[in-house]
């Protein structure tokens, strides 16, 4: 976190305590001015803590009960000194308890952690899509971080709903708040705010702070679904549109839904559906479909596959040739699966 982010917390310090400091060094100069070269800097200085402290010494500069002024200079200290540390000590305890401190230290350590993070996702938004978008994440357990303009709301889900989230508190449209989330090492950004004017300015920062992210952006509106496209959204959804859709699935195909539903959703499914994604670094670059090992598995099915072009084609014959920028969905039992994929998956990736 930078100094900037941390100063709003620290601020209320600041007065208090150059106050106290401006008192120690006017005590220091007022010692030496009345001594001449009798006492050093160090001795002044030393005079002047204990004194301010009121720890009880006596008096540590030789003969200051002979220099004129000397113990008024001493009671004058000690009268504005217990003001400032007075002062300085309210400060901080109110600190604490209001939590300002505290609340400080913790964005702080979420910082580095956030800092620590590669090949994450940034959810921007946690209102009323954006908190199921982090639950689904969090239940993958994928790495993420969660933007958001209410800290009171967040802070609430780290301690009731999801445990240990990373989250920032700020627009998500600007470009200093998505740097500190981490967008130049970041898969990919989630927009899911509550207007398609945020969603839109969402969208273009993130595009132009990282151009190679996968950006999915949520239209409320469906006419903005072609503007979103435009400014450089990988995938648009509409809620209102999807939960048509869904409404619809339930009535005419339950049994469809629930199957989709528990291959994609469910976390102790028997089933999955999952993809793999053909590029320059796949083994299966340029290989026929049924000279892979997916092809000759009993355990996994290749059930359909999309085009560089973003055509899908289902139960895609052997002689199928594999292009870069194309993916295989593949259905398969969840161990078997993942034993399936993994030698298949890129080199290098994650």
């Amino acid at each position: 976190m930078t100094r900037a982010s941390l100063f709003p917390a620290y601020r209320r310090l600041l007065v208090p305590a150059l106050f106290v400091l401006a008192i120690v060094v006017v005590g220091a100069t007022g010692y030496r001015l009345l001594g001449g070269d009798r006492w050093t800097w160090g001795e002044c200085f030393y005079m002047t803590v204990i004194t301010l402290s009121t720890v009880g010494y006596s008096e540590v500069l030789d003969g200051l009960r002979e220099v004129g002024g000397g113990r008024v200079w001493t009671v004058t200290l000690i009268l504005l000194g217990s003001g400032a540390l007075l002062y300085f000590l309210s400060t901080v305890t109110a600190m604490f308890v209001e939590g300002d401190l505290g609340g400080a230290l913790r964005r702080r350590r979420m910082q580095r952690e956030i800092d620590a993070l590669d090949n994450h996702v940034i959810v921007c938004g946690a209102g009323t899509t954006g908190i199921h978008v982090i639950e689904e994440l969090a239940q993958s357990r994928a790495p993420f971080v969660v933007i958001d303009v209410d800290g009171e709301r967040l802070q609430r889900l780290a301690e009731e709903s999801i445990p240990g989230l990373r989250y920032l508190v700020g627009d998500a449209a600007e470009d200093a708040v998505l740097e500190r989330a981490g967008i130049a090492r970041a898969r990919g950004v989630v927009s899911a705010l509550s207007d398609d004017r945020s969603n839109l300015f969402v969208t273009v920062t993130s595009r132009a702070l990282n151009p190679k992210l996968r950006i999915v952006a949520k239209a409320v509106e469906h006419s903005t679904v072609p503007k979103l496209r435009r400014a450089g959204a990988d995938a648009v959804v509409s809620p209102n549109q999807i939960g048509a859709l869904r409404l619809v699935g339930e009535m005419l195909r339950p049994r469809v839904v629930g199957f989709l539903d528990s291959t994609l959703r469910e976390k102790d499914a028997s089933l999955r559906i999952e993809e793999l994604v053909i590029d320059e670094r796949s083994p299966l670059l340029g290989r026929a479909l049924g000279d892979t090992p997916l092809a000759r598995s009993t355990e996994v099915s290749v059930i359909a596959l999309q085009d560089p072009d973003g055509r899908f084609r289902l139960a895609p014959p052997p002689e199928t040739r594999l292009e870069a920028g194309s993916a295989l969905i593949v259905l398969g039992r969840t161990a078997e699966l993942a034993r399936a994929l993994q030698p298949l998956a890129p080199s290098g990736s994650n």
